[in-house]
């Protein structure tokens, strides 16, 4: 393609050139036209005879029409190779028969046969005009030797007024052909060095194409985020990484202030922090396209001219929004580790004992009818053997990985057994008002029971924050997710008493809760449990009016 581009950028080119030189010799044969007509009308002395005049009408006559000529076949002759070889010969004739209507002294038209030379060689090349400069001498010199030897068919009535012997001649022939070549020779040197010069131009542009195309290249690829402005603040370049990092389009961006677009980094294009060593990264909070906050890690660094002024200034930032998720994420694994290993001894040292004591307690409450406060005591005790055995068994959840084997599990059946089974908790109350929109269709791959582990303890979560009334709903379809997988989501909500931004942060981690009961572990279980499925989990709440808590889980 780039060699076809080329012959079809150089064909039309010369088409141009062609048309330039057209409409050049009609200006130049008018301006000719012109003088003589002028000269003639005049009667001054002019020592051309009338019938010479005549003889140069008719040649300008000639020139026009063949002009008229070429610019048809410009438009028609494909082959422009042709059409220049056809103007260079017709070119010679006409001038040959110029220079034979006059005396070389009077008016010396031998200098057009120069212009035929000059003008052939950027088409024809070096090469071509020695060929040109060849024909015209031969040309030149056959028309001196007829002159000289009256041979020509229409010297008696030109007549002469000067007479050259056969020496003059032959100087002057050989003074006209050493000029040709040397002409032809010093405009090919002079052309094939502007083709050079126009050749490593090219070359040069091309290597600095393919550098700014390499340059744009890497700052399009590489997930880091790229924004210069200039000294005025305005926004010049924004690669697709920060688009994607900001969700932001630079069209959106491009020659805006940024004061306009990212007030929050203003802060940091001071003096001072410009000049900071780029290892000193600054961190940033700015607003993201959904409305939540993004962190970057953001340096800014002096951009520079040719002359090592400062033009402007150059951003690159990183998203650290998931890299502090992450970090959370490995703080949780990290504490979660250490309370399985509290679990295990744990179990091993208090699971007996207490399963002794609960036996106990129940032959006693078996063989005695207590009253008064030794029923209360008794009450007590077996609440908080209640209490110790659920905190034992969410303790040991933790520390259990995620069942091997799985199955298809239909989310209907499970949410509708959690349903029933919630109704018999004591925190239950007939003012609250279950919805749901659950489909035979919905199954997730994993664990039957870490399923409805995880739905029972995000549904005691929304009717316990829900003290008197409310609405119950529970929600189950398959979705896509940003991943382009495919999950069975669980969608709960309530209309409760909500969570505060602070404590929503910290919802996940062990042992953390407001409420006057509970341990604190059941939600940091349901995270545990989903994250062993490579599933995901997400909670929004608003304080006051509700929490709506989404988990997916992976499908068939």
């Amino acid at each position: 393609m780039p060699v076809l581009y080329n012959e079809a950028a150089i064909k039309e080119k010369n088409k141009r050139r062609l048309f330039f030189l057209i409409v050049s010799r009609v200006i130049l044969v008018t301006l000719f036209l012109g003088t003589t007509v002028f000269l003639d009308i005049r009667k001054q002395e002019f020592s051309i005879s009338q019938i010479t005049i005549s003889f140069f009408y008719f040649s300008t006559a000639a020139f026009y029409f063949f002009s008229v000529v070429y610019i048809f076949l410009l438009k028609f002759l494909k082959n422009i190779q042709s059409n220049i070889y056809l103007q260079l010969t017709v070119d010679i004739v006409l001038i040959t028969f110029l220079v034979g209507l006059t005396d070389n002294i009077q008016i010396d038209y031998s200098l057009f046969y120069t212009l035929v030379i000059i003008y052939s060689v950027p088409f024809l090349g070096r090469s071509g005009g020695l060929i040109v400069a060849s024909v015209a001498s031969i040309f030149y010199g056959l028309l001196a030797g007829l002159k000289y030897f009256d041979l020509l068919p229409f010297a008696s009535s030109i007549g002469h007024y000067y007479n050259l012997n056969a020496y003059d001649v032959l100087t002057n022939i050989l003074v006209h052909i050493v000029s040709f070549y040397v002409l032809a020779f010093l405009a090919g040197f002079a052309v094939e060095q502007e083709k050079k010069t126009r050749s490593l131009l090219e070359e040069k542009e091309s290597d600095f194409k393919q550098l700014d195309l390499l340059f744009r290249s890497i700052i399009e690829s590489v997930y880091t985020g790229v924004m210069t402005v200039d000294l005025n603040n305005f926004i010049k370049t924004f690669n697709n990484a920060a688009e994607e990092i900001t969700g932001i389009s630079k069209l959106e961006v491009l020659d805006k202030k940024m004061d306009d677009i990212f007030p929050e980094i203003l802060p940091f294009m001071n003096t001072d922090t410009i000049n900071k060593p780029p290892k000193n990264r600054n961190e940033v909070l700015i607003d993201g396209l959904k409305g939540g906050k993004l962190k970057l890690g953001l340096s800014v660094s002096p951009l520079k001219g040719r002359s090592e002024n400062q033009i402007g200034n150059i951003l690159i930032f990183q998203d650290l929004t998931q890299i502090t998720e992450m970090e959370k994420k490995l703080e949780m694994n990290r504490k979660m580790a250490i309370i399985g290993e509290m679990a295990a001894g744990w179990a091993h040292e208090v699971r007996n004992p207490l399963a002794a004591i609960t036996g106990s307690i129940e032959l006693l409450q078996k063989g005695l009818e207590p009253e008064g406060t030794n029923k209360r005591l008794m009450e007590i005790i077996l609440r908080s053997k209640e209490q110790l055995e659920s905190f034992a068994r969410d303790f040991l959840l933790l520390a259990r990985s995620v069942p091997v084997s799985r199955e298809s599990v239909n989310l209907k059946d499970v949410v509708e057994e959690a349903l029933e089974h919630i109704k018999f908790s004591p925190e239950w109350t007939d003012k609250i008002r279950i919805e749901k929109k659950l489909s035979v269709n919905e199954k997730a791959f994993a664990n039957k029971e870490q399923v409805r582990q995880i739905i029972n303890n995000l549904i005691l979560n929304a009717v316990q924050s829900m003290e008197k009334d409310g609405i119950l709903s529970v929600e189950t379809k398959i979705v896509e997710l940003d991943d382009k997988n495919k999950y069975a989501e669980i969608k709960i909500m309530d209309t409760g008493c909500g969570i505060s931004k602070d404590d929503l942060n910290r919802i996940f981690e062990p042992f953390f809760t407001n409420k006057t009961k509970g341990t604190g572990l059941g939600l940091t279980i349901v995270n545990h449990i989903v994250d062993g499925y490579n599933g995901r989990i997400k909670i929004e709440s608003t304080v006051n009016e509700g929490t709506v808590c989404y988990v997916w889980l992976p499908v068939i």
